[in-house]
C-alpha cells in the first residue's frame, strides 16, 4: 500500500496536472491525477489511446467528447473511451478541478499532430 500526500505537479497546454498515482510513483497499472483548469481556459483537443474517467470536483467545466459538448458540474462523471477525441474547457469565472483515472502509459495525439506522452501517466 502507498499513501501519497503530495502530488507531483506538471503543466501542459495551460492546465496544471497534479499526479498522485503513476508507475513513477509505484503503480503497476493505473494513473490518477487532478487537472486544474483556470477560469476562461480553453483546452487542447486530443485523441486518447486508452480510456479515461473524469470526475468533476469543483467548477463547471465543459467537455467536448467526439464532437458533442457537455456542461458538467461537481459530481459529474465522464467515461472517455479509447480512441475518442476529447477537450476540457473552463468557460466559467472560477477555477475548475477534475479527477482523472486512466491506465498507465496513456498517450494522446492533438489535432495538430503533436504526440503527448504525459509524465503523470508514466
Amino acid at each position: 500500500m502507498s499513501v501519497v500526500v503530495r502530488p507531483v505537479v506538471h503543466g501542459m497546454h495551460g492546465a496544471r496536472f497534479e499526479s498522485f498515482v503513476a508507475p513513477s510513483r509505484g503503480s503497476a497499472e493505473l494513473c490518477a491525477w487532478r487537472t486544474v483548469l483556470e477560469s476562461e481556459q480553453i483546452g487542447t483537443a486530443h485523441r486518447v489511446d486508452r480510456e479515461e474517467v473524469f470526475l468533476v470536483l469543483t467548477g463547471e467545466p465543459e467537455c467536448e467528447l467526439d464532437g458533442r459538448r457537455h456542461t458538467l458540474t461537481a459530481g459529474s462523471v465522464v467515461h472517455v473511451p479509447a480512441g475518442s477525441r476529447v477537450r476540457l474547457d473552463n468557460p466559467g469565472s472560477a477555477e475548475a478541478t477534475v479527477w482523472v483515472t486512466a491506465p498507465a502509459g496513456l498517450t494522446a495525439v492533438t489535432d495538430s499532430g503533436e504526440t503527448i506522452t504525459p509524465p503523470w501517466a508514466r
